[in-house]
């Protein structure tokens, strides 16, 4: 059974605005693809396209072997949709919701009861207290969870989730994670992800791509894209940008691959970083210039992110949790 999605040369235009560009690219059966990009860079664009929510202005896709331009209600029948924005009705409850969805995809009154029951157990919303409330009066993530159970309702082919854990607290987010995994795992569904978090493409995808300016900027495996930056980074902070600058100019022969500048932090990727701490040290004293921190790290996804579009996602960086650094004294 086709699982794929198959993107050619799509453009999407507003008036004289290109927001996407030309994009092209393949998720396989049963891979868990993450789709990332920094805010306006054509990303939501492009999954409202692939969702059949937007029309592209040229270009194609084909989502499970259906065209998006004139198989849509095909398209709708094999894909599943968690988008950023939970459109639930407040005013209802959980398992009437599911009803509901089962029955606008042809299930009995009795089918779509039992497959009620068995989401509300899958993202663990069997609390007779939680199923007596109206959804108006759920948490974020618990409204988060029955979203991903609406979109599972008609057991899809392929799963499209928009940001699905933002916002949520480290205990909802691992149990979303869970249940994704599960799903690629056992039914071999095929799962399209955005998330502003890199640290869960970087652990759980099996490709990502990069969109910026309406372009795919990178693409591949994290292990590949990150290993194109090098294989450890030495981090070295300053108290002012104008130092960040100056030791830019002072080491960029060091590094093997571009430096980066982040805030008052400068990094240098190298293929044997430890080795190099000594001669860094060396070399700022010599230029006069006072470091306040350096570390060793390798090379995350949010590295690669920030030198290929120029910048980082705006996430709050207690939420990092899978980034490793080793501070060392200077």
């Amino acid at each position: 059974m086709n699982h794929e999605i198959v993107v050619e040369k799509l453009v999407k235009r507003y008036g004289t605005f290109e927001a996407v560009k030309g994009v092209s690219f393949q998720v396989a059966s049963g891979e868990i693809f993450g789709f990332l990009g920094p805010n306006g860079a054509g990303k939501s664009t492009v999954v409202k396209i692939l969702t059949t929510l937007a029309r592209p202005t040229s270009g194609t896709a084909l989502i499970g072997g259906f065209n998006i331009a004139s198989e849509a209600a095909q398209i709708r029948r094999v894909t599943g949709v968690a988008l950023q924005e939970v459109g639930l009705d407040p005013l209802m409850k959980s398992r009437e919701l599911l009803i509901l969805q089962g029955r606008m995809f042809g299930r009995t009154s009795r089918q779509a009861a039992a497959r009620a029951e068995e989401l509300l157990e899958l993202v663990k919303l069997t609390d007779p207290k939680t199923q007596s409330r109206r959804v108006g009066q759920y948490s974020g993530g618990m409204r988060r969870r029955l979203d991903l159970a609406l979109a599972l309702v008609h057991e899809p082919r392929i799963l499209f989730l928009d940001e699905p854990t933002t916002g949520l607290d480290p205990a909802s987010r691992r149990d979303i994670w869970a249940e994704v995994r599960r799903l690629n795992a056992e039914l071999g569904m095929t799962i399209f992800l955005t998330t502003q978090y890199l640290e869960e493409a970087d652990e759980f995808a099996d490709r990502v791509a990069i969109i910026n300016g309406g372009a795919l900027v990178a693409e591949g495996t994290p292990r590949a894209l990150k290993a194109q930056i090098g294989s450890e980074a030495i981090n070295v902070t300053f108290r002012n940008a104008e130092d960040v600058q100056r030791g830019k100019s002072v080491l960029a022969d060091l590094s093997t691959a571009p430096t980066q500048t982040d805030g008052s932090t400068l990094r240098l990727y190298l293929n044997n970083a430890a080795a190099a701490v000594a001669v860094v040290a060396n070399r700022l004293q010599t230029a006069g210039l006072e470091m306040t921190l350096l570390t060793l790290s390798q090379p995350t996804l949010d590295d690669v992110f920030l030198e290929v579009t120029g910048q980082r996602l705006a996430v709050d960086d207690a939420k990092r949790s899978f980034e490793q650094t080793q501070p060392i004294s200077t």
